[in-house]
């Protein structure tokens, strides 16, 4: 059970629009912004940030970023995000297909030699201990300039809020996310931990 309940969406008015945008990346809008509502100016600085980091111009394609905070939030443990980032890859473009073999990303042919030191890249900065060596800044390198490895990162360190957040916060999962993670990540042992209550 959530240990803050979430706020209504009507409950700050001058966060509709903030919560408009969020709902076209997620189909819903999230319990974790419901709940940090409470602080207005919180949400808003958040939505800025993912603004800016996810900005579909950068140099970065957005769908790769969320497969990488996805990989982060997988290395943190925190079962909400691993299922709330997929979603927003999904909207970011990312193939039903790709999105399914996540598991597989080492091996499946969906995805190439780039994408893959960028996941690797992720489970390691989303470990803790941070995992991340001189190799993976290496292996990073042979693909990404320095200016798309600081887009990446900062997609990592976006989630890396969003996972202290919610597993702290034990924010319940919305229907959507959790159907996602029940077709996709359960085969991978997820199942949604204290994100997801019976009834």
């Amino acid at each position: 059970m959530a240990r803050m309940n979430p706020l209504g969406t009507d409950a700050r008015p001058e966060l509709a629009a903030t919560f408009a945008t969020f709902e076209r990346i997620l189909g819903v809008v999230p319990n974790s912004l419901l709940t940090m509502q409470r602080r207005p100016r919180i949400v808003a600085a958040f939505e800025a940030l993912t603004e800016a980091i996810m900005d579909p111009k950068s140099a970065v394609d957005p769908g790769l970023k969320r497969l990488a905070a996805h990989m982060a939030s997988r290395a943190a443990g925190c079962q909400y995000c691993q299922a709330h980032s997929l979603v927003a890859a999904g909207t970011s473009g990312v193939s039903d297909d790709k999105i399914a073999a996540i598991w597989e990303f080492r091996t499946s042919p969906l995805f190439d030699d780039a994408e893959r030191v960028v996941l690797e890249f992720a489970l390691a900065a989303g470990a803790v201990p941070n995992a991340v060596t001189d190799e993976h800044m290496a292996r990073l390198r042979d693909h990404w300039t320095d200016d798309q490895i600081v887009e990446i990162l900062a997609a990592i360190c976006l989630y890396a809020f969003l996972n202290r957040w919610n597993d702290t916060m034990a924010t319940d999962l919305e229907a959507g996310p959790r159907d996602l993670g029940d077709r996709v990540l359960a085969r991978g042992g997820w199942t949604g931990g204290k994100h997801v209550h019976p009834g």
